[in-house]
């Protein structure tokens, strides 16, 4: 008993910790409120049109009893719409970065990434057992250093769009300095998928460089409406997760109903061009109805992720409560999370946002910021 009573103190004296510096989190479950929070930017999580069917469950993982034919056709028709030789779903993209990334490298090899790069891709290195180094945030410079102290096979991981700033990789100098060192380069899509190029495929595809990538990681929980990821490459980078990926090797496999949903997904984006050029036009509304003051502390970003910096924890949590109060469903990103001192406002465009909410939310950052 004494041993649980000293690891429940240790457990109430961080959380202390976590409520004096305002950065403590929790569940909430707001309604009625108008979402410039979530990344659902074409709306595809109420309109997906899912044929009804009697859900089964995978019943185990895949390498036992949960593999289908319907699993190998939809990763084929994916790698196809990315231009991709093959692929392999994940449950999540945080299982697919955790498993790619704790198993791509060895002993001797080194992996680069950039400083603000996601979570899940920080603990999939952590498992691994080669070197890593960061690299300032999309500073070629700094990453040609990096490369310059790299050793074995070498792996540049980066974001095609970053979440917490919304701004993209320089993906053409970032394969030109790659291609110099011979390092191969993971690519995340997660805040590409369905919103950047033509027809939502992803920044890779939009520059024509996706044989340029070794591996593409596209997750289908935001943009998509769903569930899931896949990470894309070559059919030997295939086979070599389903041998060595230890998230995908251990954890039952996705349901029958959360493939249809995928498929159901990607033919929907097919045709969604008109809801891409939507987002795009409400984005740049949004910009334009900003004041020059409010313009002087957003994050520059083309894509639906729109952040305005609002230094300390107690002033962003403040300004956020007010947004909230005016039936605006819109949050504050705090430290930890972000950078000590560059907590901000994080808002996020959808398709369906309507001229009246976009200047509605404009209006009431001003009000609250200025």
């Amino acid at each position: 008993m004494s041993g649980e009573s000293k690891i429940e103190d240790k457990i109430r004296g961080k959380l202390a910790s976590r409520k004096q510096t305002n950065s403590l989190r929790s569940l909430r479950t707001e309604s009625n409120l108008i979402d410039f929070c979530s990344n659902n930017y074409l709306g595809f999580a109420e309109t997906l049109p899912v044929k009804a069917f009697k859900d089964q469950g995978a019943t185990g993982s895949r390498l036992i009893s949960g593999n289908s034919k319907q699993f190998e056709r939809i990763e084929n028709k994916i790698a196809t719409f990315h231009n991709a030789p093959a692929g392999l779903i994940f449950n999540s993209g945080y299982d697919a970065n955790l498993g790619l990334f704790s198993c791509i490298a060895d002993k001797g090899d080194t992996i680069i990434y950039d400083q603000h790069i996601h979570a899940s891709i920080r603990d999939g290195i952590r498992l691994s057992n080669a070197r890593s180094f960061s690299f300032e945030h999309n500073n070629i410079d700094t990453l040609e250093k990096k490369l310059q102290q790299a050793d074995g096979h070498i792996l540049v991981a980066i974001e095609s769009v970053y979440s917490m700033d919304g701004d993209k990789a320089p993906l053409e100098k970032i394969v030109t300095i790659c291609e110099k060192y011979k390092a191969n380069i993971i690519l995340d899509e997660a805040h590409a998928t369905g919103v950047t190029g033509e027809n939502g495929e992803g920044l890779a595809q939009s520059l024509n460089l996706e044989s340029k990538i070794f591996a593409r990681i596209h997750t289908f929980g935001k943009a998509m409406g769903c569930h899931g990821a896949i990470v894309l490459g070559s059919e030997d980078l295939r086979q070599y997760l389903i041998n060595f990926a230890r998230s995908f090797i251990y954890t039952t496999a996705l349901s029958e109903h959360s493939l249809n949903t995928i498929e159901s997904a990607y033919d929907k984006l097919k045709e969604s061009g008109d809801l891409i050029k939507q987002l795009n036009q409400n984005i740049s509304l949004f910009q334009s109805l900003l004041s020059k003051k409010l313009q002087s502390k957003l994050i520059s970003s083309s894509s639906p992720i729109q952040c305005i910096l609002i230094p300390e924890n107690e002033t962003v949590k403040k300004v956020e409560a007010g947004l909230q109060k005016k039936g605006l469903n819109i949050r504050a990103i705090m430290h930890p999370t972000v950078e000590k001192g560059k907590e901000r406002i994080r808002i996020c465009i959808h398709s369906f946002n309507s001229e009246k909410e976009i200047k509605m939310c404009v209006s009431s950052l001003e009000k609250l910021i200025i």
